[in-house]
Order: C-alpha cells, then sequence, then structure tokens
C-alpha cells in the first residue's frame, strides 16, 4: 500500500510539474523574480532604518543621562556647600544609577551600530547583485523573445505550427468533404439516368413513360430519316436523265453516204 502510495504520488507530481513547465513563461518568471529582489531590498532598507532609529532613541536617552550626571553631580557639591550630606549622598548614589545606565547604554548602541553596518553591507551587497540580475534579465529576456519570434516563423514556414496544423487540416477536410459531394452528384446523375432514381423536374412521368417516349422519338428519327433518304435518290435520278437527254440534242449528225 505504501509503495502504491508513493508511485501515485511521483506521478502526480511529475504531470504537475509538466503542466508547469508548459504554462511558465521565462520573461514573466524573470520579471516576478526581480520584483522579489527589490522587494527584499526595500525589506532590507526598512530594517537600517528601524536599526538607525533605534540607536538615534538610545542617543537621546544617553544625553538626559550624561546631563542628569552633571545635574546630580552639581547638586552633591551644593549640599556639600551646604553641610547637608545626606542630600549629597543621595545625588551621588542616583549618579552613580545613572552613569551605570550610561555604560548598559554605550553597549547597546556600539550593538546597535554594529547591527546597522552589516544590514548596510547586505543592502550594498543586495543592490549590486539586483543590477546584475537586471542586466542578466534583460539580455534573457531579449534572447526569448528573439529565439520565440524564430521558432514562430518557422512553425508558420513549415507548417508544423499549432495554426498551420489547424489550417492544414480545414484544407484537408475541405478537399474530403467536396470530393464527397462530387462522388455524391455522380452517384445520383447515374441512379437518374439509368431509372433508379425519379427526376422530379420531370412532372408526373414514370421510367415506363420515359422509356416509351424515348423508343417513340427513335423510331420517329428513324422513319425521317428513310424519307430524307428516299427523297435525295428520287432527286438523283431525274438529274440522270436530265443529263442524258441534253446529250442527245447536242449530238452531230451522222454522215450521209
Amino acid at each position: 500500500m505504501a509503495g502504491l502510495v508513493s508511485r501515485t504520488t511521483l506521478v502526480i507530481k511529475s504531470k504537475y510539474s509538466k503542466l508547469l513547465n508548459r504554462a511558465e513563461n521565462p520573461t514573466e518568471t524573470l520579471d516576478y523574480s526581480y520584483e522579489q529582489m527589490l522587494e527584499q531590498l526595500q525589506n532590507v532598507k526598512r530594517g537600517v532604518a528601524d536599526v538607525v532609529t533605534a540607536k538615534k532613541r538610545l542617543e537621546l536617552q544617553q544625553q538626559k543621562l550624561e546631563q542628569n550626571v552633571v545635574k546630580l553631580e552639581t547638586q552633591a557639591r551644593q549640599a556639600v556647600a551646604a553641610n547637608r550630606d545626606d542630600l549629597a549622598k543621595q545625588a551621588l548614589e542616583r549618579k552613580a544609577v545613572a552613569q551605570q545606565q550610561l555604560q548598559s547604554m554605550d553597549g547597546q548602541v556600539q550593538q546597535l551600530a554594529d547591527q546597522q553596518q552589516k544590514l548596510v553591507d547586505a543592502q550594498q551587497s543586495l543592490e549590486t547583485r539586483i543590477e546584475s540580475f537586471r542586466s542578466q534579465k534583460e539580455v534573457l529576456k531579449a534572447q526569448y523573445s528573439a529565439a520565440e519570434a524564430q521558432v514562430r516563423v518557422g512553425e508558420a514556414a513549415t507548417g508544423i505550427g499549432t495554426h498551420m496544423n489547424d489550417t492544414g487540416l480545414a484544407i484537408q477536410r475541405a478537399k474530403d468533404k467536396t470530393e464527397e459531394m462530387q462522388a455524391r452528384a455522380s452517384a445520383i446523375d447515374e441512379l437518374t439516368s439509368t431509372g433508379a432514381l425519379d427526376d422530379l423536374t420531370a412532372g408526373d412521368q414514370t421510367q415506363l413513360d420515359r422509356e416509351l417516349a424515348q423508343i417513340s422519338a427513335s423510331s420517329q428519327v428513324d422513319s425521317e430519316l428513310a424519307k430524307l433518304k428516299a427523297e435525295v435518290g428520287s432527286g438523283d435520278g431525274a438529274q440522270k436523265e436530265i443529263a442524258s437527254g441534253g446529250d442527245a440534242e447536242t449530238a452531230p449528225p451522222a454522215p450521209q453516204s
């Protein structure tokens, strides 16, 4: 059962991969990859901006603490001058806490500065890669477009393209239908001439009527032919007799003894 499921999964993946390969357009894929890289670059830039903002915020807090340290030290001196050691001690204690906070912030600011530098380096590296990819992308798109155009021209010239295949099939179907109609017309003519099919244009005549009419027409033709032969034959005899009589009248007289 596990083997069957594995084979089924493999077949589905192979079919799906084949469909994806057919649907994939390299130019669209390159443009999408370029857009993804630009989006990554924007994320890096936002990261740099966030780190710089956080560092600036800490630096402002440092400035306030430094000002507070100076203030507390001044207050401690004033308290000592006023013989208020208790107030001077409180001021010095607060000063020590502020100084500890300053030291801690120094480490945090340094960490943010290091992180900022890494992000800036990554941004510059990514910008270089994006520019290189953009140049390669345009070259590949131009090459693919040229190859695609060459394929279309070649398919059109050789008739192996999808459209030309459809056109060739349409022409072949038209030829087949024309031959079929010609054969059908010839068959109808033959059946009509032999009487197997009735000619609707002949009115109410039946096949017997048509055959009798054909015999009558043939008999009439034979009769007229015989009559013409008789007329032509009698005319030839009269001409012969006339020709014979004329010769007798014009003959010279016989000599007397």
